[in-house]
């Protein structure tokens, strides 16, 4: 694993203490290093191909679709299965059964019998069996609200209403996308032989963008079907502002919790970027271009709608501490230190959906700076058991780089007041209230302030009566602590991974997890259901794929709008 303490030692990155504050990180928004953009970046710039092979579709859009996928080293598959979903089966939830559309990405090419077995387990997601050779497991629901109303629209030779993307910006959301050894597919190991897959869920986020391709594809050919004479394409600028949406719950949470290393490797890369930007001298067209940038998400940002009472709150706000940051900006002559300056003025000035979101829009300004560190967003993890250490030295371990977690009182009940499980029906995440929900006993260890504390209470007890033993010695007698013990060590150069937060206590929004993983994915237009699951939209604005080998700008994120005079319903 990279050591980042003696790296980039002459930038001045932001203290750990306000980069992993919990809310702080479920106000992050897309950027350049999100996986969508380096993704998107890569096949562009490598001109991927990616051919239609089979299109079996009935007028209803039920049937079979195939695309292969050539990249500069190798070919891949994606099989998609279109069905017909009764009401009373329509759900996003896990435990759901059936779905619109289920799909696979997979290496290499399909011949009849795996088709056969594709087309039988498929379909069936969990409950199907699958080899290594599928790369990506997913499934997908058609949004009710859009599907029908740009069918009927495009069928009478209409483009929808813009207005409508701009409310729901997708004609399908997944509900699962699956890769990394789930249910029998290819680990996550099995891709690092190859150049087109390596940053984390790279191929999960390519599967996801075929999706769209296909929702697309799909709606053009039903409303072809239910009116040839008048039926039009969608409109290739309402093809880009069409995106993919997600619905994510709880089993996203633990992940973070889990991968502290992947999550100190993300968190280091965007502020190493964040103050490599900041380093830069200003000039006037970077700061041109950082108004431009600026207006656009001003207009993104008024152009996201949820009725979620808490996250409207949070971007009213946000809208407001952007007029103030436009009205500073404007008044500032352009020198060297100008984002300094910048950066510096917003941390005082503004809240925090405002400051990550300037850091979104700061990051845009010097791609050549950026972009590399998209690179650098893997990691070997593990964590291997230093038996030697002296017991001193583990406490003062503990003592320096888990103050945070020491500094919580977590004796009362508020402090403890929710438990983390596993469903037995679909082995999910879930999370229970302590005093009215049984399970506590099967709880999850996601509690690492509970367990620092923990550890380090027995670890002061341990070293009173034998000072000059090793750790080896203090597991020896108490084994229990041995998984903490070698997360203390193994996270001990690594600024970023913890999330400075008591995951039991009762204020505790899970939604600031799921906000941060999906915000590296590359998700935009949040719109909580409550506070442990969310909507978002992949993939909005991005190039085509009629227009991989074009000239690339990469400039798609926060995307706004199209004004079209021929839409159904234009003003």
């Amino acid at each position: 694993m990279m050591s980042h303490t003696d790296t980039h030692t002459a930038l001045a990155l932001r203290p750990a203490a306000r980069v992993m504050d919990l809310e702080r990180l479920g106000s992050h928004f897309q950027s350049r290093l999100s996986f969508v953009r380096s993704s998107m970046r890569r096949m562009m710039n490598e001109q991927w191909r990616i051919q239609r092979t089979c299109f079996d579709l009935d007028i209803e859009g039920f049937g079979t679709a195939i695309y292969r996928i050539d990249t500069a080293s190798a070919h891949y598959h994606c099989v998609i299965f279109s069905m017909y979903l009764p009401p009373e089966k329509r759900s996003d939830r896990v435990i759901a059964d059936q779905w619109d559309v289920s799909f696979v990405l997979l290496a290499g090419d399909v011949d009849e019998q795996q088709l056969t077995d594709l087309r039988r387990n498929v379909p069936l997601q969990e409950a199907g069996r699958f080899d290594s050779r599928v790369l990506v497991l997913s499934r997908a629901n058609r949004s009710l609200r859009n599907f029908e109303r740009f069918l009927e629209a495009l069928a009478e030779g209409c483009q929808p209403d813009p207005r409508q993307l701009a409310e729901v910006g997708y004609l399908y959301r997944t509900t699962a996308v699956y890769g990394n050894g789930k249910f029998g597919i290819a680990d996550f190991s099995c891709l690092q032989g190859t150049a087109d897959f390596t940053q984390p869920f790279s191929a999960q986020m390519f599967t996801v963008y075929l999706l769209r391709h296909f929702s697309i594809e799909q709606i053009e050919h039903m409303a072809r079907a239910r009116n040839p004479q008048r039926a039009v394409g969608l409109d290739p600028a309402l093809q880009r502002y069409l995106g993919v949406g997600n619905s994510t719950g709880l089993g996203m949470a633990p992940f973070l919790i889990n991968h502290p290393q992947l999550v100190n490797q993300w968190l280091w890369a965007r502020e190493t970027a964040l103050a490599q930007v900041v380093a830069q001298a200003a000039d006037l067209p970077h700061a041109q271009r950082f108004q431009a940038l600026l207006l656009r998400a001003r207009r993104h940002l008024q152009q996201t709608s949820t009725e979620d009472q808490r996250q409207s709150a949070i971007d009213q706000q946000t809208l407001v501490d952007l007029e103030q940051l436009a009205e500073w900006f404007t008044g500032q002559s352009v020198n060297a230190g100008l984002w300094s300056c910048l950066q510096a003025w917003a941390a005082v000035s503004v809240g925090a959906g405002c400051q990550e979101l300037l850091v979104s829009l700061l990051l845009e300004l010097y791609p050549e700076q950026v972009d590399p560190l998209a690179e650098q967003m893997s990691v070997n993890e593990g964590f291997r058991l230093n038996a030697e250490m002296p017991l001193d030295e583990l406490c003062d371990l503990i003592e320096t780089q888990y103050r945070w977690a020491l500094d919580y009182d977590l004796s009362g009940t508020e402090a403890n007041h929710f438990f983390w499980y596993r469903s037995a029906e679909k082995e999910e995440p879930r999370l229970g209230e302590r005093a009215m929900e049984p399970g506590a006993e099967k709880e999850m260890q996601l509690g690492i302030a509970h367990n620092i504390q923990r550890c380090h209470r027995a670890l002061l007890a341990y070293r009173e009566q034998h000072p000059r033993q090793l750790t080896a010695h203090f597991l020896l007698a108490l084994p229990q602590f041995k998984g903490t013990v070698c997360r203390l060590q193994g996270m001990a150069r690594c600024a970023f991974g913890e999330i400075r937060a008591n995951l039991m206590d009762r204020s505790m929004l899970p939604i600031h997890l799921l906000r941060c993983k999906l915000a590296f994915f590359g998700a935009g237009k949040f719109d909580p259901k409550s506070s442990r699951w969310v909507r978002i939209t992949l993939f909005q604005g991005a190039p085509l794929v009629s227009e991989i080998g074009q000239p690339f700008p990469d400039d798609w994120n926060f995307a706004v709008m199209p004004e079209l005079t021929n839409a159904a319903g234009a003003l």
